[in-house]
């Protein structure tokens, strides 16, 4: 059944309080917005995923709001805490160390559970890493896929990166400078030597973009190693494939598809053309009939 939320509507005297989701600065504080300082005010309890690193903040902004502590290793607790007092008719914000919280944060899991309990959800937008990445990148903003954080091992960190090597949009993951030069490898060997940006230390004085193939980026951090965390964007696969890219080599650029097994290849082109026109696409790539690969594909 579906629900509706009314944001704005008047909260009468019984029901249930609303959870803010507040967005803070990624660096400059000069990124908090004036409704952002109006909710935490406002608000009867703050929930921060580093309470030191949030105080700062509101001490900064002279906030006296009471701050609680909702992080990954105590979510199931904290959350459910959280859920009772908004039902008894408390507003929450919640807040990440920075950015917009719930985006590759343990947030997503209280909003999924006040969503469930009919308790309104409101986000008071402000900064974000990877948006502000993709706008300087200079890679294509037409469409993009946020991935969060790559898998640590190599093996799930090849999987993962072999599931998105074929799809046309945009990339955006973030890594930490002691894995970057790690997974700039395995992309170049999963993805071959893509456009992509290293975008670290938004807002702050040593903001930094170095624009590159993954092969020059990497040359980049030998003289210049890793420092701070970063935004990654990486060019889609058609636009590597159309620059002669995906494989470092321009001749065979039309094999774009070869980490791909015949479903991703069809999956690949069906959102765009619809499933028909995405076989006969396919089937031409590899050089087989349209029937065959029909026939394989809906087995």
């Amino acid at each position: 059944m579906i629900s509706i939320q009314k944001s704005f509507k008047e909260q009468s005297q019984h029901e249930a309080g609303t959870l803010y989701l507040v967005a803070t600065p990624i660096g400059n504080l000069e990124d908090m917005t004036f409704r952002a300082i109006r909710t935490l005010k406002e608000v009867q309890l703050i929930a921060a995923e580093d309470t030191r690193q949030t105080r700062k903040l509101l001490t900064h902004f002279q906030i006296a709001t009471r701050l609680v502590s909702y992080h990954e290793h105590n979510k199931q607790a904290s959350g459910s805490e959280l859920i009772r007092l908004l039902e008894e008719g408390q507003s929450i914000a919640l807040v990440s160390d920075a950015g917009l919280p719930a985006v590759s944060d343990p947030g997503a899991d209280l909003v999924a559970e006040a969503v469930a309990n009919g308790i309104k959800v409101v986000p008071i937008p402000g900064a974000n890493a990877a948006l502000s990445a993709l706008i300087i990148s200079g890679v294509s903003t037409e469409r993009f896929l946020f991935t969060g954080f790559p898998p640590r091992d190599k093996k799930p960190l090849k999987n993962w990166l072999t599931d998105l090597s074929g799809l046309p949009y945009t990339l955006m993951t973030y890594e930490s400078p002691h894995r970057l030069r790690k997974t700039l490898e395995a992309m170049l060997e999963c993805l071959g030597d893509r456009r992509i940006a290293m975008v670290r230390e938004l807002t702050k004085r040593h903001e930094e973009a170095a624009r590159g193939t993954i092969t020059e980026c990497l040359a980049h951090l030998e003289e210049h190693p890793p420092l701070g965390e970063y935004c990654l964007i990486i060019e889609g696969a058609d636009a590597a494939a159309e620059a002669g890219r995906i494989t470092g080599d321009a001749e065979a650029a039309e094999a774009w598809w070869t980490a791909l097994d015949l479903e991703a290849h069809v999956a690949h082109y069906e959102g765009e053309h619809g499933r028909k026109e995405a076989i006969k696409k396919a089937a031409a790539d590899r050089g087989l009939s349209k029937r065959d690969v029909y026939n394989a594909v809906n087995r």
